[in-house]
């Protein structure tokens, strides 16, 4: 509007001039710098006005490019955050997995170690069966037998020199029962008690830790009178030998076939129980 009002102004004061006294014009030229001046002062205005509205548009490009960078970051932010907690969320899923893999191996090896020691259990029971079985007999040292006069059919001078050697195993008289049953068995050969007089031969050797001799003369038992009822014994015994100088694996041999050979006997009761204690 001030605009408008300074362009009429110029060409009216020209036409004016040309009418009027000195004095209007002086007015009029008063009139016209006042205008100026106003148009100046609206001038300078404007141009702050335009400079501040240039500076706000600056500091709102500002903010926005700000605004901009700032989002960039809460995207990314958010992305990464996103990515650790998908991460995350997947080493835990792996670690489930691996702890129910452990769970699993443990479970298993808790019902192998279950099996085990239900396997120990009856080992332990079938163990104990035998031991009971094998407790009237377990003693390795000679033990008694029959009298003499009650086996059947031999005469009484065959007893008495049984008997005789008999007796110096009870006393415990080893070397003197050893010498007693040979003479028995040169004497008597065929006698029915020529395999027991054979055995105790053994038993002496064996009470007096004479090893070796006591598995050459247990032998003989098996070698001489192979039906005979201590064959058993005699393989039991010899086992025992074995097992006394070291040689385990002879000792296992022996003992394995008197518990195949003869499973019902006692003597068998006793390799099982010998063969578990060379095991250990």
């Amino acid at each position: 509007m001030k605009r408008i009002a300074a362009f009429w102004v110029v060409p009216l004061a020209l036409w004016l001039s040309a009418c009027v006294q000195p004095q209007q014009i002086e007015l009029i030229e008063r009139e016209q710098r006042r205008i100026r001046g106003e148009t100046s002062g609206a001038q300078s205005e404007i141009e702050s006005i335009r400079a501040s509205l240039a500076d706000t548009r600056a500091n709102l490009q500002q903010l926005q490019r700000e605004f901009s960078a700032v989002k960039e970051r809460i995207e990314e932010t958010r992305y990464q955050v996103g990515r650790q907690i998908g991460q995350s969320s997947r080493e835990g899923d792996q670690r489930l997995k691996n702890l129910e893999g452990q769970v699993a191996k443990l479970d298993e090896a808790l019902k192998a170690q279950e099996s085990l020691l239900k396997a120990r259990d009856e080992e332990i029971k079938q163990l104990r069966d035998l031991a009971q079985t094998a407790q009237k007999a377990l003693s390795e040292s000679p033990s008694a037998e029959a009298p003499p006069e009650f086996v059947v059919g031999e005469s009484e001078q065959i007893k008495r020199s049984y008997e005789t050697a008999w007796r110096a195993l009870e006393k415990k008289d080893y070397k003197l029962a050893i010498e007693r049953f040979k003479e028995f068995l040169k004497k008597y050969a065929k006698s029915k008690l020529a395999v027991n007089a054979q055995y105790w031969i053994g038993e002496c050797h064996y009470a007096l830790r004479e090893f070796d001799k006591a598995i050459i003369e247990f032998d003989a038992v098996r070698r001489k009178y192979p039906q005979g009822d201590k064959v058993p014994a005699a393989l039991l015994k010899q086992g025992y030998a074995f097992a006394e100088l070291g040689e385990k694996v002879n000792a296992r041999l022996i003992l394995q076939e008197v518990a195949e050979k003869y499973p019902q006997s006692s003597e068998a009761a006793k390799a099982k129980l010998k063969l578990k204690a060379l095991e250990s």
